[in-house]
């Protein structure tokens, strides 16, 4: 078994912190899986990001830039700030951090508020740079099968 420290600061041991959920269990909450998708960044587990971003989106992502870019940096440290739940069905959450890393460009500092949603029980990334192509009245990208402007839409204009 190895002995690593997950790199999402938790102070665990990879295998029984993140590393539990890069095998395939879900993560049981909004913030276990951002810190779980920080320590697939460090670790170049990019399939697992696709993956664990809301399916209706993963076509879009730019898969080459998102490996680029993982390879590329050495990962500083992640801070979590906040992680905030919201009811209902399905359930969403904000999560807020700041991810550290260091490129041929210098040391950076990104502070985000993330978009989570639950369906079907695993949690998903909702991506802010890849548009949700619903209009207000179509049926969620999540799968909910509520309308957009009644799920996951309230969720990204936060």
């Amino acid at each position: 078994m190895s002995t690593a420290i997950c790199p999402c600061a938790s102070g665990n041991l990879l295998a029984t912190c993140c590393g539990h959920y890069h095998e395939g269990h879900p993560a049981p909450d909004a913030q276990a899986l951002m810190r779980s998708r920080y320590s697939a960044y460090v670790l170049g587990l990019i399939d697992y990001l696709v993956a664990t971003t809301l399916p209706a989106q993963q076509a879009d992502l730019d898969v080459p830039g998102i490996s680029q870019w993982s390879a590329n940096s050495t990962w500083l440290g992640l801070e979590v700030e906040s992680a905030e739940v919201f009811g209902g069905k399905p359930e969403h959450a904000f999560v807020t951090f700041k991810a550290r890393w260091h490129d041929s460009a210098g040391e950076h500092c990104h502070r985000e508020r993330s978009s989570f949603v639950q369906n079907a029980g695993r949690w998903y990334f909702i991506d802010p740079t890849v548009g949700l192509k619903a209009g207000r009245n179509d049926a969620c990208p999540c799968g909910s099968g509520q309308k957009f402007k009644k799920c996951c839409a309230t969720y990204l204009n936060e």
